[in-house]
């Protein structure tokens, strides 16, 4: 018998100004509870894209993740439940369809809001809403998914290709990115890097100083801090270590295929997420 917890994703959503936002609330007819749109993963569903798949079905929107929330853990039947929270913004809006699992959907001030919901747990997500400032923008900080030993490869190391974990990873990476709707994609030119975000777009530039040979401790911070937007980068596990230090002042090491969700206001670092893949 599995003792892993059951796991499930879903969103903060809020709008408007981010001093008075407003949050959406859902109302399930079968509990007939009000709470946030959330769902259970799908098999080998990364918790990212099931987020933003359970919100675009609960509610119709297309949303862009901020600030991962304090996830959520709660008894369900024998096993634990685990919630994963991001906040979220509407990139998209659709017309909200009533059905089976969501019939009403609400935006709310959090006052109003924090009356109308069901669970406790809920009501300390929208304290952790506005604990940091809800408008920031990602850069993405990716670690080339698998490529195999170097020792085992014969080419030169710059040419060596994902292997069959590796081309996996790159294909999940492709259903996180729209996430957080990168506007740039920088990578280091080895073959290893492109092809890890080319199952999300091609159209990327590629720069030397996120190469392990090329990397520069002034100047490649610089590359990467003065980008502007939404932005990810794909590089080295020799390079990013101390691009993320530099940038943040935190130590984070990210396995291949893993990274590092950096949420920025201006030039300050108000967040750090990491995932694997």
């Amino acid at each position: 018998m599995t003792t892993d917890p059951l796991r499930a994703a879903g969103a903060v959503i809020w709008r408007g100004d981010e001093t008075r936002p407003e949050v959406a609330l859902v109302h399930r007819p079968r509990y007939d509870d009000w709470t946030f749109p959330k769902g259970k993963l799908k098999t080998s569903e990364h918790l990212i894209a099931g987020a933003l798949r359970e919100v675009r079905e609960e509610t119709g929107l297309v949303v862009t993740l901020g600030r991962a929330l304090p996830p959520v853990h709660y008894p369900h039947g024998t096993r634990l439940k685990r919630v994963d929270y991001w906040a979220a913004r509407v990139a998209e809006e659709h017309a909200f369809a009533p059905g089976d699992e969501v019939d009403e959907l609400r935006w709310l001030p959090l006052g109003r809001a924090r009356g109308l919901l069901t669970y406790e747990w809920d009501a300390g997500l929208l304290r952790a809403l506005v604990a940091a400032p809800l408008v920031t923008e990602p850069l993405v900080l990716i670690r080339h998914a698998s490529a195999g030993s170097r020792r085992d490869w014969a080419g030169a190391d710059e040419l060596r290709p994902l292997d069959a974990e590796g081309l996996a990873q790159a294909a999940a990476l492709a259903t996180v990115l729209p996430a957080y709707r990168p506007a740039v994609l920088l990578s280091s030119p080895s073959l290893r890097c492109v092809r890890t975000l080319a199952p999300y777009s091609s159209d990327m530039r590629l720069d030397p100083l996120l190469s392990e040979e090329s990397q520069d401790p002034r100047k490649t911070p610089a590359l990467v801090g003065g980008l502007r937007g939404p932005a990810a980068v794909c590089s080295h596990g020799k390079v990013l270590p101390p691009l993320v230090a530099a940038l943040s002042g935190r130590d984070v090491r990210l396995r291949k295929g893993a990274f590092a969700v950096l949420h920025r206001r201006g030039a300050r670092v108000v967040g750090l997420d990491a995932y694997a893949l």
